[in-house]
């Protein structure tokens, strides 16, 4: 971040960050209630109400499907977007360069590329970056919103929708962001400390104070402030160049026009309430019927005092038409609601990618059935792979190859002619695609015999494309062309000293017997 000193538009309005965050609050005031709404039937601890502390009750739904779904999901994108011991991304080079190069020159620079590749892919995992992306992967899919910030410290903070507000473009481009934290004057920088009122020397340190931290795209680069009591903090104010902020404002869905976005909860929220409802109705129906009450006739014979104080076994005078169990007599209405819960919990499983709902219900279920099935599925969050590649992952590269440039961990490259492409998420999925067309083209040559199959196929191209599709890099997997024709003369060198140890044997074996011969004779003369 580049120092810079605070422009006219901020010294000339005192309070300005905490303006715009009033100013932007009520657009998103929607937004959040229906994030809040999500999380109560999922995990409330996600998004929890206004005023919450850690001493607040959280609200405890009666059915788990929510939780466990969005885990689930969330685990699944966390290892499509970040997969482990493996690079999300390629570095190309533009064309112009590329044509440049000498063609001996080309494997020097995509190895060279490679290496640089596994360097980010490192520093993410030295980083711990997968804890903070696993919460705001779950943040996403119930509020539909979240700010990732990487800190100069090399650390992620993750702010939750209640924390910040966003201001897009039509494009749906970030304008401002303005963030609010409440901290401890204790927790302070000694810069920030100044602006604040000194307590009498008995005074207890007084409570916490709100931090506004406002971000804004001047069309040109990025600039940030902080603001505290209505006055900029001291050393606050700086710069960031264009794709290099590190302030990331994530949304699960792009809907033109809205500065935010929606959750994957907020689709299938009908579903959720419904098995809530249902659930609940259900435990607080079971609960009454599993309590016993006996019921004994006002008039009759057996005494109720006899009943209770008689032990297990115990033989007692009375009337068994006295006596009665206290019984609900709902189990054909629990049954409907038992199938209706099991119906949307089927359902409800199924979208969130559970395992158990990919299987059928049957005594032979095939593993293709199982991958199919499970692949269908995966393609349906095709959109969701497309903005969080764009919105994060791409980002996310273009940030940490900046700082690693600044740290002269990696070389400085000119601008424009070195880019990341995202090979995960969506890249993986039409790669898969084309496994399963490869899978099936082999499948229709198999009538024509494998014979022919070879003949007719190039076997060097469709491993290739195979192993494209399957995203395995096969530099020194496969055989080059110089190691084959060395193989090659190999074989032919070891066929020819073969051929003449077989030749040299048959002519040792016809000349034997006469020099066997010779020998016994020259003796007996």
């Amino acid at each position: 971040m580049e120092t810079i000193s605070v422009d006219s538009e901020y010294q000339d309005k005192a309070g300005y960050a905490h303006g715009i965050y009033t100013t932007l609050s009520a657009d998103r005031s929607s937004f959040l209630d229906r994030a809040r709404t999500a999380s109560q039937i999922t995990i409330p601890s996600l998004l929890p109400e206004q005023g919450h502390t850690g001493a607040s009750i959280l609200p405890t739904p009666f059915q788990s499907i929510g939780a466990e779904g969005v885990n689930n999901l969330a685990s699944k994108l966390l290892l499509s977007l970040l997969p482990p011991n493996s690079p999300f991304f390629r570095l190309v080079i533009n064309d112009a360069e590329l044509e440049a190069l000498v063609s001996d020159q080309k494997g020097e620079v995509e190895e060279t590329l490679a290496k640089i590749e596994r360097m980010i892919t490192q520093e993410i995992e030295v980083r711990a970056f997968r804890v903070p992306i696993s919460e705001a992967l779950k943040q996403l899919l119930v509020a539909g919103n979240v700010l990732l910030y990487l800190t100069p410290k090399d650390q992620m903070r993750v702010f939750r929708l209640d924390r910040y507000v966003v201001k897009r473009d039509s494009m749906g481009n970030v304008l401002k962001i303005v963030i609010k934290e409440s901290l401890s004057p204790l927790s302070l920088p000694e810069n920030a400390k100044k602006l604040l009122p000194e307590p009498e020397q008995d005074e207890l340190p007084m409570g916490n104070v709100d931090l506004y931290t406002c971000v804004k795209w001047t069309g040109r680069n990025w600039t940030i402030l902080q603001e505290l009591e209505g006055e900029i903090v001291p050393g606050s104010e700086g710069t960031y160049p264009k794709n290099k902020s590190p302030f990331l404002a994530l949304r699960f869905t792009h809907i033109d026009g809205e500065d935010y976005g929606r959750g994957f909860v907020e689709e299938y929220i009908g579903d959720l309430k419904s098995l809530e409802t249902l659930t609940k109705a259900i435990v607080e129906g079971s609960a009454a019927a599993a309590k016993v009450l006996f019921l004994v006739r006002p008039n009759g014979t057996t005494r109720i005092k006899t009943l209770a104080d008689s032990p297990n076994g115990a033989i007692v005078s009375g009337d068994d038409q006295d006596v009665s169990t206290l019984q609900l007599q709902k189990s054909a209405d629990f049954r409907v609601a038992q199938e209706t819960i099991r119906t949307l919990s089927e359902r409800l499983s199924r979208v969130f990618l559970m395992n158990s709902s990919v299987r059928r219900d049957a005594e032979r279920v095939t593993a293709e059935e199982i991958r199919i099935a499970y692949q269908e599925l995966e393609i349906a969050l095709g959109g969701v792979y497309s903005i969080l590649s764009q919105e994060f992952q791409l980002p996310l590269v273009q940030l940490l190859m900046h700082k690693m440039q600044k740290e002269k961990k990696l070389p400085k490259f000119p601008d424009e002619s070195l880019k990341p492409l995202i090979v995960t998420g969506v890249e993986a999925l039409g790669r898969g695609q084309d496994l399963n067309e490869l899978a099936g083209f082999l499948q229709h040559l198999a009538p024509l015999g494998s014979e022919t199959a070879i003949r007719e196929l190039n076997v060097n191209e469709y491993i290739s494309r195979l192993a494209a599709s399957l995203g395995i890099d096969t530099e020194g997997l496969l055989k080059t062309d110089e190691q084959k024709q060395q193989e090659q003369q190999a074989m032919m060198k070891q066929q020819e000293q073969l051929e003449e140890r077989q030749m040299m044997g048959k002519v040792i074996g016809d000349v034997a017997p006469e020099m066997a011969k010779n020998a016994m004779q020259q003796p007996q003369q």
